[in-house]
């Protein structure tokens, strides 16, 4: 048998042909970034999700399921797909024909939730949320402990957990464990399994880089052109909005997010002041164009409902800038020029307001709350 005849060959160099080209969506075309470090941030990412997408699609198992971490302060390969320094995801590949058992502790978590979504197609990216289990809706014992039984659910393709923390520095993660409730599938990994695998990791990375880069907008308002691609103006936020059940991607069903860019000179900040409504938890994070926090545990690159130091009158006001400036609400983006901002809230009563920004020279911005 020659090498040409393997499926599994044949599926490998489709990969490997997919991986020679994705980079030509950050460094050609109208999305190119302009800086070196966009440029590597670039190449860190389709290492990051080439790696999720290994643990999504060639070493999952939902007959033998595990929790897989996929997003998380705490490693630079899991800074992706709109993270943030508050919160810890794992996900975890499912068969809807089957039952399983989760389990698990809340630590100190000031939210959670386990949502399950589908797949149009292998490797296609979730055009539905088909259930969620909030925190609230689980018997949680003194101790943090929960336990609760999950499908068969038509639909489901995988889970996902959301932990949130007020400072995961400081507080103790969410656990969680699963196992399926019936017998598992025979063991086999041959070719068939291997190369429908290996395809629909690159179906997956495809996607992911015709969304990468992001836009950052322009400075001047008049300036950009209308269109399905137009971007939002720099320095600004979108409306706020809910995110419903039908939804591309992976958002959380229960929050409200609003986004934004910032495009800022070394000498100038962005005031930014929103009123956050009742709501479990909100928070404010600041990315590059690749939607991954653009640090280390050492940079304050968020702030939340938890940390913010409020107004006297329940705003909240956030100073961003290259560096960090002496508001107590300061954020850094450790001197990226160029990037975008992401606003969510959980668990609202409705729609937050448009956050307000202001442009203005650092040395103008202002130190203290009011």
């Amino acid at each position: 048998m020659t090498t040409e005849s393997h499926e599994a060959t044949a599926a490998w160099r489709e990969l490997l042909d997919t991986l020679r080209t994705l980079d030509a969506s950050f460094m050609s075309g109208p999305k190119a970034v302009g800086d070196d470090r966009h440029v590597a941030d670039g190449y860190r990412m389709l290492a990051t999700t080439l790696g999720v997408a290994f643990d999504t699609y060639l070493f999952a198992d939902p007959s033998r399921p595990h929790w897989v971490e996929l997003n998380s302060p705490f490693r630079p390969d899991r800074r992706w797909g709109g993270d943030n320094t508050d919160a810890i995801y794992f996900m975890c590949p499912v068969d809807p024909h089957r039952r399983y058992r989760i389990s698990g502790n809340r630590g100190d978590s000031v939210y959670f939730s386990m949502t399950a979504y589908n797949e149009p197609a292998p490797g296609a990216w979730s055009d539905k949320i088909v259930a969620i289990v909030r925190d609230d809706d689980l018997d949680i014992d003194a101790e943090g402990n929960f336990s609760f039984e999950f499908g068969p659910q038509p639909g489901a393709a995988v889970l996902m957990t959301r932990d949130y923390q007020a400072d995961p520095l400081v507080g103790r993660a969410a656990t969680w464990t699963i196992e399926a409730l019936e017998p598992p599938d025979p063991f086999r990994h041959g070719e068939a399994e291997t190369a429908a695998a290996l395809r629909a990791s690159a179906a997956w990375m495809r996607t992911m880089f015709a969304i990468l880069p992001l836009s950052v907008g322009v400075k001047n308002a008049d300036a950009h052109e209308l269109g399905h691609e137009t971007a939002l103006v720099a320095n600004d936020f979108a409306d706020p909005y809910q995110v419903p059940d039908a939804n591309f991607g992976w958002s959380a069903r229960d929050a409200c997010y609003s986004y934004g860019s910032f495009d800022l000179a070394e000498d100038e900040a962005l005031v930014i002041t929103h009123r956050p409504p009742a709501c479990r938890f909100w928070n404010l994070v600041v990315w590059n164009q690749f939607m991954a926090v653009p640090g280390v545990e050492d940079a304050r690159s968020s702030v939340n409902g938890y940390t913010a130091a409020p107004n006297g009158d329940g705003s909240v006001t956030v100073v961003l800038s290259r560096g960090m400036t002496a508001h107590p609400n300061s954020l850094t983006t450790l001197d990226y020029s160029r990037g975008n901002l992401a606003f969510r809230w959980f668990l609202v009563d409705e729609v937050p307001a448009r956050p307000e920004v202001r442009l203005v020279k650092v040395s103008d911005a202002p130190t203290v709350v009011t």
